[in-house]
């Protein structure tokens, strides 16, 4: 390889980006515009010209298989293996640091690192002296509390009044002070104290700090957005010295930031210049992956976001202009799932390869209805991070809860859900009883039902197992007189299913609350619960062996870094997207997020983009008009291509008045709630339907499901302006408000 043959085919901007070697850099990388091969190419630009030896260059990823490609990559580059670099994760590279000063944390250099399961037998050790309520403070959930505190970079002395909660009782602080102190007791450390760790003893041993300020003659990171607290705190510690120029190379995309759930801070990428005066910025723009009207569909969608440094993309290709994006308005959420499978159904006959195709939804739930219909068509299809719909943990718990109800001796479903939630039922007491099935040539739950009368079980788990059985009879009794949705209900209720996911404070809670939702969601479909149980059967029996191409279906954070022909994104709708969650607690800052995952879900196509939205949405067994979302109206009309048809009310079975009293309503746990949120306008295509809704007087006294009562401040055809007494002044559409007499 020549000098300079690294540097052929690249752009202006790619160029400035790897030729800039002194002083701090940042690279603004938008999507599809080459960002791996800049950072690749810069470390090797930095090698092959003298500037520093392999072990010299700090280079950090986020991942163990992006370390790996940029190894392979620079390898490529320079001609020879690259031997003795400081490149991985931020988590590898930190405990490689530990294994050398872990002396200065109280620990030695073979510590160990625990994983999940022994962290929770741990902190179950250490909660012991607080008599903390398990059930009420779940153990993951005080570890997640502890991992945030670590991923902000405080130890347990730095933790303040201001950084505490009330978790557990007001004992989390000081549990975790014990915590800490007992893993170095162990010689042991979690995940979080890679990094934690080794911040301290870079914030309080200047001589080792100081060693790396020698070592380090350059530094560079991928995905700088998505950073968090203690990731900033160790980068900017390594990067800032004292009389030398800070060699730090970021590159990120400030608008590809989506992450804030898992602790990644937008701001760590927008104050870039201020913690290194003097940076320079490089904006890579030419984005060779999509056409000119998705690129421009997305700029102006993301230019309504503030929190941002500023860049527009642009096709790098000559031939990029492409089809617009297509706004598609379906009658509703049945019909949007139709419509994608009959598209995809006929771009496969012209040839359009399955495996280019991808169905990218905002959460998990929202997968059921698209897996149904994708194996209704015959379409081969994959999730993509995650399990099928039905494979879920929480879905087959709360199936097999049906199995039992409609089939006392299904022990195989009954095991599964006997101590789910616990309920005292460990080996001993399923050995005592499949001895009792046995002698009594039965089922297991009729073995239970005879150790309870012969007191063969004793304390809790007799109270508790009476407890189930009594659910299961009283649901069965209610499966005859109301139907399978309300007998479903009542027994995931009553049975204290859901309440242990609305207990649980672990990331995922949420999302399995609402695949729950989905789940009898779905049962309306069907006249029987046998027959919805026949069905999901079916459903998963589809799957096939062979290895073919498929469409894939995942959600929008997974899809981040990847790209597809055809990019199908449903339900875009206030409520779904941007997520309810988001607009009663999120904020500015909380919908700036969303728009970012908007534009990373468009700028994953490369040829056609298809949003859809549906003017009617079934929850929880309930048709509820949905308004459009407002990144609709804010994409320019250039870009887009809008149809669809006017939709019309249907007469639908109504169970609204069973869910608004159930789990199924709790507005916390819920992304689908009622649509609140404040818009310029309505898109057209749903004018009709908003004006069919009664125009309700200012000054009237109304009420609202979710907000309470409240007055009338303003209102027009389909939208209302209230000031609620509780949650103050919003904007709800009118068919959600009922007139409250004097």
């Amino acid at each position: 390889m020549t000098t300079q043959s690294h540097l052929e085919r690249l752009n202006p901007e790619q160029r400035a980006a790897i030729e800039t070697t002194e002083g701090p850099l940042l690279v603004l990388a938008g999507a599809g515009t080459g960002k791996t091969r800049v950072l690749t190419t810069r470390f090797a630009h930095i090698l092959l010209s003298g500037h520093a030896k392999p072990w010299q260059i700090l280079a950090v990823t986020f991942t163990n298989k992006a370390a790996r490609e940029m190894r392979e990559r620079i390898s490529a580059l320079i001609g020879e293996p690259a031997e003795g670099l400081w490149l991985g994760t931020f988590h590898a590279l930190c405990a490689r640091m530990l294994r050398r000063h872990a002396e200065y944390v109280g620990l030695t250099s073979g510590f160990l690192i625990l994983d999940t399961d022994d962290q929770l037998r741990l902190v179950k050790q250490v909660v012991e002296p607080w008599r903390i309520d398990v059930k009420r403070w779940p153990l993951p959930g005080l570890l997640g509390v502890i991992q945030r505190w670590k991923d902000r970079g405080l130890t347990p002395d730095r933790v303040t009044g201001a950084e505490d909660c009330g978790y557990a009782d007001g004992h989390a602080r000081a549990i975790y002070a014990a915590y800490q102190t007992r893993l170095r007791e162990l010689n042991a450390c979690d995940f979080g104290d890679l990094m934690l760790h080794i911040v301290e003893i870079l914030r309080t041993r200047p001589d080792v700090l100081e060693q790396y300020h020698r070592l380090f003659r350059y530094i560079l990171v991928d995905e700088y957005q998505d950073t968090n607290t203690v990731q900033y705190l160790w980068l900017r510690l390594l990067a800032r010295r004292e009389g030398a120029p800070s060699n730090i190379c970021c590159v990120g995309d400030d608008d590809q930031s989506i992450y804030s759930w898992r602790g990644a801070e937008v701001e760590n990428i927008l104050r870039f210049e201020k913690d290194f005066p003097g940076a320079k910025i490089v904006r890579l723009e030419r984005n060779y992956r999509s056409t000119a009207q998705i690129l421009g569909a997305a700029a102006g969608l993301i230019a309504h976001n503030d929190g941002r440094l500023g860049k527009t993309l642009r096709p790098g290709r000559e031939d990029a202009q492409g089809l617009p994006v297509q706004i598609i308005s379906t009658w509703d959420s049945d019909a949007e799932a139709r419509d994608v499978c009959q598209r995809i159904e006929t771009l496969r006959r012209d040839d359009h390869a399955l495996g280019e195709m991808a169905i990218l939804v905002r959460a998990g739930f929202q997968t059921r209805a698209f897996e149904e219909r994708l194996v209704q068509f015959g379409i081969p299809y994959r999730i993509v991070g995650g399990l099928r719909f039905y494979e879920r943990a929480e879905i087959r718990d709360a199936l097999a809860y049906m199995r039992v109800l409609i089939n006392p001796v299904d022990d195989l479903a009954f095991e599964r859900i006997v101590n789910v939630p616990k309920r005292g039922v460990g080996t001993a007491a399923l050995q005592k009883l499949h001895a009792e099935a046995r002698a009594r040539r039965s089922g297991l739950a009729e073995a239970v039902e005879s150790l309870l009368q012969s007191d063969g079980f004793r304390g809790k788990s007799r109270e508790r197992l009476a407890s189930l059985m009594d659910v299961f009879s009283g649901q069965r009794r209610t499966l005859e007189k109301e139907g399978h949705v309300v007998a479903v209900n009542g027994l995931l209720e009553d049975s204290g299913y859901l309440e242990m996911w609305r207990n649980d404070t672990s990331p995922d809670a949420p999302g399995r609350l609402e695949n729950l939702k989905e789940l009898v969601r779905a049962l309306a479909d069907f006249g029987t619960l046998g027959e919805f149980l026949e069905h999901v059967s079916l459903v998963m029996d589809a799957e096939g062996a062979a290895e073919e191409a498929r469409v894939s279906v995942m959600t929008l954070h997974g899809a981040k870094g990847l790209e597809f022909d055809t990019v199908f994104l449903p339900g875009w709708e206030e409520g779904v997207f941007p997520s309810q969650r988001t607009l009663d607690e999120g904020g500015d800052k909380g919908l700036e997020e969303e728009r970012r995952l908007a534009y990373v879900g468009i700028t994953r196509a490369r040829h056609r983009a298809v949003i859809l939205h549906a003017a009617s949405r079934r929850i929880y067994a309930n048709w509820q008009e949905s308004m459009p979302s407002r990144f609709l109206d804010e994409l320019p009309d250039e870009y887009v291509e809008r149809e669809g048809e006017t939709p019309t009310r249907r007469d639908r079975q109504d169970y609204s008045g069973f869910f608004s009293n159930s789990v199924f309503s709790d507005s916390q746990n819920s992304t689908m709630a009622p649509l609140v949120a404040k818009r310029r306008r309505v898109s057209p295509v749903h004018e009709d339907l908003m004006n069919s809704a009664p125009q309700i007087e200012v000054g009237v006294r109304v009420f609202h499901q979710k907000f309470g009562s409240g007055v009338v401040v303003s209102a027009d055809r389909g939208a209302t302006e209230v000031a609620f007494e509780e949650s103050g002044t919003r904007r709800v559409m009118s068919s959600y408000l009922q007139v409250m007499s004097d």
